[in-house]
């Protein structure tokens, strides 16, 4: 009975241990299944939430903000033409003239110095026109990107612009005159900082908006405002000559200015030697003094006096 009962037994343990590593194995097959299936599903989901993230943190993309300015120097046989033909170009573009300056050299020819302002999407199509007036001698152009600075005066105007609201609703509801008083002020000065950066924001739309292109126009012949300033012989020549005049020039005022005082002073000294000094009453001579006076008796070297005189 007892080997039965221990028979029994130990084949219930070996039936609960190969059920056992029945349900492992399956438990084992599952868990690889779902492994295995995980990574075919997993690429497309993650990728889309990593494109959904992206999306989400991706800012709106501005346009850059930028001011373009330029300088020609062009050389032109009629000065006046070049400079109406630039007029022309600039206002087809949309533009306007901002100042203008013409003056002459020495020798005559005639120098025209004028600014422009252009639309910034028509800046090369001027620039390009302007070189062909004439013989280009120099050019320069610059471009800064003022995006950042843009957006800062746009975000801060926003802030200030809520800022006032807020002040003026607090004036609303205010009931006591000190508090009047007080908002009255804080709203000045909030107002006069969002004047400031709306002056700023002004400007710098102004200046990304339009180009600016400084416009030299020279006839032939004329000295050129850049170049070569090394001087030579004749410049040292011409230099020391104009010099010499000036000093001669200088010289001639100083003795235009004293003249008159020189002629004054040599009318009083002829006064004075034929007129009034005649006139003075004359002093005296004064009169000879009488009698000599005692003379002094010679010695000889050794003290004694000289023979032939009294002792």
């Amino acid at each position: 009975m007892r080997t039965t009962r221990q028979t029994r037994i130990l084949a219930g343990i070996l039936l609960a241990a190969s059920l056992a590593l029945a349900g492992c194995s399956e438990a084992g097959g599952d868990s690889k299944a779902s492994s295995a299936d995980a990574p075919t599903a997993a690429p497309g989901a993650g990728g889309d939430a990593a494109e959904g993230a992206k999306s989400g943190r991706r800012s709106p993309r501005l346009a850059p903000s930028v001011i373009r300015t330029a300088s020609l120097e062009v050389e032109v046989r009629n000065v006046p033409g070049a400079l109406a033909k630039a007029r022309q170009v600039t206002e087809d573009a949309g533009g306007y003239v901002g100042e203008e300056s013409t003056d002459r050299d020495d020798d005559g020819s005639e120098r025209t110095r004028v600014v422009l302002r252009v639309p910034s999407e028509r800046y090369e199509e001027v620039l390009g026109s302007l070189q062909g007036t004439g013989k280009l001698l120099r050019r320069t152009a610059r471009a800064r990107d003022v995006t950042d600075q843009v957006v800062d005066v746009d975000s801060r105007i926003k802030s200030q612009r809520a800022s006032v609201a807020r002040v003026r609703e607090l004036m609303d509801r205010a009931d006591k005159l000190t508090d009047v008083v007080a908002l009255e002020g804080e709203l000045s000065s909030r107002e006069a900082d969002l004047e400031a950066l709306l002056a700023q924001q002004a400007s710098l739309k102004d200046r990304t908006g339009l180009a600016t292109i400084t416009l030299s126009l020279a006839g032939r012949g004329a000295h050129p405002s850049a170049g070569d300033d090394t001087p030579g012989f004749l410049d040292a020549l011409s230099g020391g000559w104009h010099a010499f005049l000036t000093m001669l020039r200088w010289i001639a005022l100083v003795v235009g200015a004293v003249l008159p005082f020189a002629a004054l002073l040599a009318l009083l000294v002829f006064l004075w030697r034929r007129v009034v000094r005649p006139r003075l009453p004359r002093r005296p001579a004064p009169a000879p003094v009488s009698g000599s006076l005692p003379q002094a008796r010679p010695v000889s070297e050794g003290g004694a006096p000289v023979s032939g005189e009294r002792k």
